[in-house]
């Protein structure tokens, strides 16, 4: 049988210490445990708002053993014992040391509804930081049939769980998170997306009567600063019904400065002669990946400011919620440019047709009077 290593001092400096959330669920379990009365005046938390499994079971046993006499529980242990028994149901690892150890690092059990709400805050953070990770991983789930529906779902979850703590922990104006944004990451593959722009914008250049029907696409979906630009010219131009053409757009492309960067007059007169397809089809496709772009960027914002317990409740709703903004404008465009597929506009049905036959009524015998002394 294999000897199991010992932890030397190098180990145990590895182990991360408790964090200051662990001390205040001690603080209140061993309040509860001390003067059970105290429940009352607990609100706002349930069994899962606690950080450890054991912690989790012991409040679960606590609130639902049924509470003991206070003269009887000042003199003897059995009522501990019964909370003691029905918290290793759920967390075999607890022990009668261990609720000993609560009691005497409880400061002031009359404190308990302080360390309550502690203890709400802290689970709050942990939700939202939960809610934002799901967000991001959905963003890059590539087996999704309808990622945008899916990622729009995510968010609105995430909008629910933000939500939900404001109702608990109404925010203060003004009161934004001081953690700094955080930094980009990796840079995707864009070649794709690079490919169908330039789709996009060589189709806009052979038809520009098309461009308007995507009024929802704005320069900041796409994912080149030239392709960006040479959209701002092809919208600048249609929407001064002037001429366009490869030629044209090059000659608005420098007018604006698009060609400082660099980019060569030939290769932008040749990306813009091969259009295939139709204006529609690209413009959808650049904005999906704006929207699941703008979802990834949301969710590591909302990741970063959960992630930072500095952050109050207060601070993560406000810093959320201007951070959900961006999904919302993006997502308004978006069913502006979905409405016609998923709402077609009713088919006007046909008048019925009517059988021949000798008119009826004085106004017709008028009308075919006088066709006939015409």
């Amino acid at each position: 049988m294999p000897h199991a290593p010992e932890l030397d001092e190098d180990d145990l400096d590895a182990i991360a210490p408790p964090q200051p959330v662990f001390h205040v669920e001690q603080a209140l379990l061993g309040a509860l445990l001390l003067e059970p009365h105290r429940l009352d005046d607990v609100s706002g938390i349930t069994a899962d708002s606690f950080s450890t499994a054991a912690h989790t079971a012991l409040y679960a046993a606590i609130s639902t053993v049924p509470r003991p006499d206070p003269d009887e529980h000042a003199k003897n242990t059995k009522w501990l014992d019964r909370v003691l028994d029905a918290g290793r149901e759920q967390a075999r690892g607890l022990t009668a040391s261990y609720l000993h150890t609560l009691v005497q690092v409880c400061p002031w059990p009359s404190h308990a509804p302080a360390y309550a709400r502690m203890v709400e805050a802290e689970h709050a953070r942990r939700r939202l930081l939960t809610a934002a990770e799901r967000l991001v991983h959905t963003v890059h789930d590539v087996s999704l049939a309808h990622p945008v529906q899916t990622v729009l779902a995510e968010a609105d979850a995430l909008a629910a769980v933000v939500d939900d703590i404001a109702n608990r922990f109404p925010p203060r104006s003004g009161v934004l998170p001081r953690t700094p944004a955080p930094p980009p990451a990796l840079a995707p593959d864009h070649t794709e997306a690079v490919e169908e722009e330039q789709l996009l914008l060589a189709t806009a250049t052979a038809r520009p009567d098309d461009i308007d029907s995507v009024r929802w696409l704005i320069p900041d979906d796409l994912t080149l600063p030239l392709h960006a630009g040479l959209w701002q010219c092809l919208t600048a131009l249609a929407r001064r019904s002037e001429a366009v053409d490869p030629v044209t757009v090059l000659w608005e492309a420098q007018q604006r400065g698009l060609l400082d960067a660099g980019s060569e007059p030939g290769e932008i007169l040749r990306m813009l002669a091969e259009p295939a397809g139709s204006v529609e089809h690209w413009g959808e496709r650049a904005l999906q990946r704006s929207l699941l772009a703008k979802a990834e960027r949301t969710g590591r914002r909302i990741e970063a400011y959960a992630g930072d317990p500095a952050n109050t409740p207060f601070q993560l709703v406000v810093g959320a919620r201007r951070a959900l903004a961006d999904i919302a404008a993006v997502r308004t465009r978006w069913q502006h440019a979905t409405a016609s597929l998923c709402c077609p506009p009713p088919r006007r049905r046909p008048a019925p047709a009517t059988r021949a036959g000798p008119p009826t009524t004085t106004a017709a015998h008028a009308a075919r009077s006088t066709r006939t002394t015409r």
